[in-house]
């Protein structure tokens, strides 16, 4: 009988949070990565909206996504061959009924951000001069929000991680994990493999893992997200228009690539899969984008869905399992994977080979104590 191979760590998930994590965790073990699906980043990684912006998400996001920042602008030699970030900035728009709601995130934000300015509904229109000033009753712009290359930040922690040691084995979902004489034992895509540490980075799978290793899950909602590109206004300059976002998050849309990209910001809950866009949610978007804007979607060239998979706090969950030994959590990232991946990646490798999380991350605010899953228990 083959006898099993062994590793110190194995990832179980190659998006952005398992790769991100092998690249920092690689110097510190030998590591594998376990890819459910043929090609790394098939589901969520790589149906991201791809905008970096700061100021998006809860505290602990927010401090996570600061913390990245050095590396997207700094990434190490051989990272990338072009910038990971190019600057587009977001603004965030709010209607009469929503100015509260607007008041509240720019005190919030900009209690940590210093690149938040209020606008009027002039500025709002000067800025998208397809935003209906009928409809828009003042705005945030973020001007620290930038693209993201989402394929090359992740095909850069992969051949890192690959340079520093870390296999990948794709069309390897896991079907069993035994834990025995302090080692893990899986059985994936028919072969068996050791290791002392099981890093469940299965995006929307994630409790489904943990239920393999007899854990007790963590309530993941995985949640649908709906995305359509179309064809931007003939009449208008718009490859240089910030994102524009609803506060209350009812819709966004960007230049994409000659073109507009746009989204109801639907979060439907989901059972883990494959998940395809409804025509609804297509229609929804379409409405909504007409109502605020003067934008005529008369030709959609592309439509897709995602899954952002949250838990109750929409904080992510990062640490030890509190009750099943060597069982470690890398979930949750909902919207926010892409861009706060350096740090989850740098925060989960310190925590999960026994080290404290990253000095520069605990003094912007991240803690281990409410991203730990102890917090469920």
């Amino acid at each position: 009988m083959t006898q099993p191979r062994t590793f110190d760590f194995i990832i179980v998930g190659a998006g952005m949070a398992g790769a991100s994590c092998a690249f920092f965790l690689s110097g510190k073990g030998s590591v594998l990565m376990l890819e459910m699906e043929s090609q790394p980043g098939y589901h969520t990684t790589g149906r991201s909206a791809a905008l970096f912006a700061p100021s998006y998400g809860n505290a602990q996001i927010r401090a996570l996504s600061a913390g990245g920042q050095p590396f997207f602008f700094g990434p190490p030699d051989g990272f990338c061959e072009a910038p990971l970030l190019t600057p587009r900035g977001a603004l965030f728009i709010g209607r009469d009924d929503q100015l509260d709601s607007l008041n509240e995130t720019y005190e919030d934000a900009s209690k940590t951000l210093d690149s938040l300015s209020l606008l009027t509904t002039a500025q709002v229109c000067e800025l998208v001069p397809a935003m209906r000033p009928d409809y828009v009753a003042g705005g945030i712009l973020d001007s620290g929000a930038l693209d993201m290359d989402v394929n090359a930040i992740h095909q850069g922690f992969l051949r890192g991680a690959r340079a520093n040691g870390t296999e990948l084995i794709s069309n390897a979902g896991v079907e069993s994990l035994v834990r025995e004489n302090g080692a893990w034992t899986v059985r994936a895509g028919g072969e068996t493999y050791t290791a002392k540490v099981v890093i469940n980075a299965a995006g929307a799978w994630c409790d489904q893992l943990a239920d393999l290793a007899g854990a007790k899950r963590v309530g993941l909602v995985p949640k649908r997200r709906t995305a359509i590109i179309f064809d931007g206004p003939t009449d208008m300059k718009f490859s240089d228009w910030p994102a524009f976002v609803d506060v209350d998050e009812e819709f966004y849309a960007r230049p994409e690539s000659g073109a507009m990209m746009g989204s109801p910001a639907d979060e439907t809950p989901m059972d883990p899969c494959d998940v395809q866009p409804e025509e609804l949610d297509i229609a929804i978007a379409v409405d909504r984008l007409q109502q605020a804007t003067t934008l005529e979607i008369k030709r959609i060239t592309r439509s897709w869905a995602g899954l952002r998979s949250f838990v109750a706090d929409k904080t992510p969950v990062v640490g030890f399992d509190p009750v099943v030994e060597g069982f470690f959590w890398l979930a949750g990232q909902g919207g926010y994977g892409i861009q706060t991946a350096p740090s989850m990646g740098r925060v989960s490798a310190a925590l999960a080979s026994g080290e404290d999380m990253p000095e520069d991350l605990k003094a912007l605010g991240a803690s281990t104590a409410e991203l730990s899953p102890e917090r469920f228990a």
